[in-house]
């Protein structure tokens, strides 16, 4: 039996035999069940690219709300080509992708499901070429590749809908013995920006991806730069650079309590080293990033 549908069942039982026993009423604790069964199988369903990419625009549209794009439109033409060359060398290049400055001192980069990539300005004035921005973008897409976000948005999703549905059998047990009615309760939204949203507002979003998963980006995101023709070293250069930065420094604090310590990073890309040593002679691109940076205000 199907874990999710095990666990739903066991607690259907262990509610209905207690109360069955005292009101006899099974026939509504059944269909109560059956109802949370839906919800939590509705809730376990694989997100649609279509979801996903909603998603990643009701997120977009409330993180920009925030933290506004930079103003210079050249900075985020540029931005923007190198990304959609990078992400067009993964196994998903037709997704709606658009990379975007946001305009703000912070260090840091994030993708959000669908292909929305974001970059801070703050990070962008530390890096010294084209090669470097590219692996930090690679790195990004390679987390839209896989669906990294995707899968930990899922998997909040269905595990609030099992705390939903512990929290009901809870209220109903509370209510059939006299104890009072149990306000807790729980939803799923049928809109997937609206329900992103919420990942964001209520932290989850925000919280770190498993170690493992960020060091797969790692790797991914060198080869996808490599095969656009950039140093696969960009990344690991760009990565020394957040090495040399304090987690207690203004603006750095966010990216370290959501990535694994630049150094262990480094370690793990070492180990990786024979595979990208082939392209370290391919273009770091030093000119053209350091033309866009220096009319950037």
């Amino acid at each position: 039996m199907n874990p999710i549908k095990q666990y739903l069942f066991i607690l259907l039982l262990a509610t209905s035999t207690a109360a069955s026993a005292q009101f006899g009423n099974f026939g509504d604790l059944l269909k109560k069940g059956l109802d949370a069964t839906k919800k939590v199988t509705e809730a376990s369903k694989d997100i649609t690219e279509g979801e996903e990419i909603n998603m990643g625009e009701g997120i977009a549209a409330m993180i920009l709300g925030a933290s506004p794009l930079h103003e210079d439109k050249n900075l985020q033409r540029y931005v923007n080509r190198v990304g959609r060359w990078v992400a067009s060398q993964s196994t998903r290049p037709d997704l709606p992708w658009a990379f975007g400055v946001i305009d703000t001192p912070t260090v840091n980069a994030f993708a959000l499901p669908g292909g929305k990539v974001f970059v801070s300005i703050g990070l962008l004035k530390r890096l010294n070429n084209e090669a470097e921005l590219a692996g930090v973008l690679a790195h990004e897409v390679a987390h839209v590749m896989q669906k990294h976000q995707v899968k930990a948005i899922q998997s909040a999703r269905t595990s609030g809908a099992l705390q939903g549905v512990a929290q009901s059998a809870a209220s109903e047990r509370i209510a059939r013995t006299g104890a009072g009615q149990n306000a807790l309760t729980s939803s799923l939204s049928n809109a997937a920006a609206g329900e992103a949203i919420e990942f964001v507002k209520n932290g989850a979003f925000l919280r770190p991806l498993d170690k493992a998963l960020e060091y797969e980006a790692d790797r991914i995101g060198a080869v996808l730069a490599a095969r656009a023709g950039y140093d696969p070293y960009g990344l690991v250069s760009a990565i020394q650079i957040l090495s040399n930065l304090r987690s207690e420094d203004a603006g750095v604090s966010l990216l370290m309590s959501t990535h694994p310590t630049p150094n262990d990073r480094l370690t793990e890309l070492e180990k990786f080293a024979a595979t990208l040593d082939k392209y370290a002679s391919q273009q770091q691109v030093e000119d053209r990033f350091a033309k866009i940076m220096a009319a950037v205000k």
